[in-house]
């Protein structure tokens, strides 16, 4: 438990720098790379929704420190936290998953990794660009969005593929 304790806070810290290091990252003035969404998401399959949603506020409040976004990004990633299990359960394989199995490409495959991936960070990139304008610019907002999740995917398979894979936690 202390080595994942201590392997949870390293990745923190990285996924954070990562952040504030890609924060000025946007292709075309539309697409942005949220990689820290992904602290949420790989964590292990069986962890529990209220860890989920304190350390997806932690993440969200310390990335909105360097956006000075007043909550924007702790919003969107409690919301993520919490709708993360619900999601799994979803989408569970006929046998279940194994114990201490990991959301990760090594471990699920490709297609599983997309469709577990692609429709919660839609929502976390919907969540933060219609709040961000108030909910008035909503086809700009799609497009954004939609842009954003396309790029913030690709780093992160890109990511997945680059860096070695825990399989089990």
């Amino acid at each position: 438990m202390t080595r994942n304790l201590i392997l949870y806070l390293i990745a923190f810290i990285l996924y954070v720098l990562a952040q504030a290091f890609f924060k000025n990252l946007v292709l075309f003035n539309t697409s942005f790379c949220f990689l820290y969404v992904a602290f949420i998401l790989l964590m292990p399959i069986e962890t529990d929704n209220l860890f989920l949603m304190i350390a997806g506020f932690v993440i969200g409040f310390t990335v909105d420190i360097f956006y000075n976004s007043l909550g924007l990004h702790a919003l969107t990633m409690v919301l993520i936290g919490y709708l993360r299990n619900y999601w799994l359960n979803t989408i569970t394989p006929q046998g279940g998953y194994d114990l201490g199995a990991m959301p990760n490409i090594p471990s699920q495959g490709v297609q599983w990794f997309l469709v577990y991936m692609m429709p919660l960070i839609f929502i976390h990139h919907l969540t933060l660009f219609l709040v961000e304008s108030a909910g008035t610019l909503f086809w700009y907002s799609m497009l954004k969005t939609i842009s954003s999740l396309l790029f913030t995917i690709t780093v992160i398979v890109i990511l997945q593929y680059l860096l070695p894979q825990r399989t089990r936690a």
